[in-house]
């Protein structure tokens, strides 16, 4: 094995050269028994706290990063998985520590883990690395990346991990946990080449997180999903605690700081868990993001903290449970959700790629500055494209932007500019609808037009367009 690692920057450097990244996997590379394999060589770190699962098609890096927050703020070292990062690879392996907001672990903390996972790749896993092996045997950039995260917790002396799957859930590389609880957000078709292409094969792949005995918490889901779920619920013989029917949210307040809402919580396994109380209902709360999608994001995590705080494990817990939610959501900081990254003119960015994701952030935007405003847009290559093209453009016959602007969506996917642009011009037409495929040209000409019209910019359709628009914005 080479000198020990001196920074996170040569982890996740070795890492990345290592393993191909996130491109180019088929079904088959998926097994979660690789993972089981890789943790039980590094002692199980995986292990080493409790933990919360949270997989779905949208909001569950919200979820995630309320459930952090909150649990961050109950003094609790909580360390934290998820992606895709922004503006720094450390983001997707964070940790909260002393009631403070939720930030890097310390550099010593990656170089070591990232020894302790060198030594397994190069010492002994030597055939499992081999890039002439036959697809399906060499270990995953997904794999490995788990497997830092849980060195990461371990080596941190973390009180409780809080997962989000990378896609899927029954074979994805997170699924090795047994955690305290579950939580499962709303679904959607996508990744269809990977999960399935119904609704029903999607909702059976995030149902894998489900395990004997645990609890898990619902989002809405349309009927197939929700019949999906309720019988895996069954199945384990896990109390399940379906959103609607437990939870209400009331006076939603959304404004360009953020939203305002109250929320009740009213459940007989709630109450047979003595979770409900102390809780003075409704607890008006705020969240310094805006979206009616996200005070529901926030209603889960909240129910998933509190079923936590009914488990041995976390005993520990604030006892005033309000304020350590308060305080938590007060704290709480979600690049690329709804994000404002400049105020002359305004421009939002948010990570939105699905096409109810969509239509949730648009139909927000133009709440909060107007129809007619500047969209830049772009997404991967497996997206489907006419419908997203379809809820960019009109609403209730009105035209919702006065210029739409396509780019390429960073590097990282595979994307087709040129194809988006045709489907977006076939909608919207080709006066309104103009490709530049070069990301910075794209928010220069978006600028231009919005400086001189007076409206303001959303870009989105890909986190990976979100992260490249915040890195111009924040370099120029």
């Amino acid at each position: 094995m080479g000198s020990c690692f001196s920074s996170s920057a040569e982890v996740f450097s070795w890492l990345s050269k290592h393993i191909n990244l996130e491109r180019g996997q088929k079904p088959k590379s998926f097994r979660l028994e690789r993972m089981e394999v890789l943790c039980e060589l590094a002692g199980n770190p995986h292990k080493c706290a409790p933990s919360i699962h949270i997989a779905g098609s949208k909001g569950k890096g919200s979820v995630t990063s309320m459930l952090t927050a909150m649990l961050t703020a109950a003094g609790l070292r909580s360390a934290r998985y998820m992606s895709p990062h922004v503006m720094d690879i450390r983001e997707r392996i964070c940790i909260g520590v002393g009631k403070n907001a939720v930030t890097f672990f310390d550099e010593d903390i990656y170089c070591k883990a990232g020894d302790e996972l060198r030594s397994i790749a190069e010492a002994k896993l030597p055939a499992l690395f081999d890039p002439a092996a036959p697809d399906g045997c060499e270990p995953t950039f997904w794999e490995l990346l788990t497997l830092l995260f849980f060195l990461c917790a371990r080596q941190g002396k973390c009180d409780v991990m809080v997962v989000e799957t990378g896609m899927g859930g029954r074979l994805d590389s997170t699924n090795v946990v047994d955690p305290l609880v579950s939580v499962i957000t709303l679904i959607e078709l996508e990744h269809t080449n990977f999960l399935g292409n119904t609704i029903t094969e999607i909702a059976g792949e995030k149902a894998g997180i489900i395990k004997q005995g645990k609890p898990v918490v619902l989002a809405k889901q349309c009927d197939e999903a929700l019949a999906v779920f309720k019988k895996k619920a069954q199945e384990t013989n896990s109390p399940l605690y379906y959103f609607p029917e437990i939870a209400k949210l009331s006076n939603v307040n959304i404004t360009s700081q953020g939203t305002e809402f109250s929320l009740s919580l009213s459940s007989p396994l709630l109450g047979d868990l003595g979770i409900l109380a102390p809780w003075r209902e409704p607890l008006r709360l705020s969240i310094p993001v805006p979206g009616n999608v996200q005070a529901e994001n926030a209603a889960l995590a909240i129910t998933a903290l509190k079923i936590t705080m009914s488990q041995k494990q976390t005993d520990c817990l604030s006892p005033c449970i309000e304020n350590t939610i308060r305080h938590g959501l007060a704290n709480l900081k979600i690049p690329a959700r709804f994000e404002k990254i400049a105020s002359e003119p305004t421009f939002i960015i948010d990570g939105a790629h699905t096409p109810e994701s969509l239509a949730l952030c648009i139909e927000t935007f133009c709440s909060l500055y107007g129809e007619g405003g500047i969209l830049i847009f772009g997404c991967a290559a497996d997206k489907d494209v006419i419908a997203m093209a379809k809820i960019a453009h009109t609403n209730l016959n009105c035209s919702r932007f006065s210029k739409i602007i396509i780019t390429t969506p960073g590097t990282f996917k595979t994307s087709d500019p040129a194809q988006v642009y045709e489907a977006f011009t076939a909608i919207a037409g080709k006066e309104k609808t103009e490709l530049i495929a070069d990301t910075n040209e794209a928010v220069r000409q978006a600028n231009l037009f919005a400086k001189s019209s007076q409206r303001a910019i959303l870009g989105t359709g890909s986190f990976y367009l979100a992260a490249e628009i915040r890195k111009i914005i924040m370099n120029s």
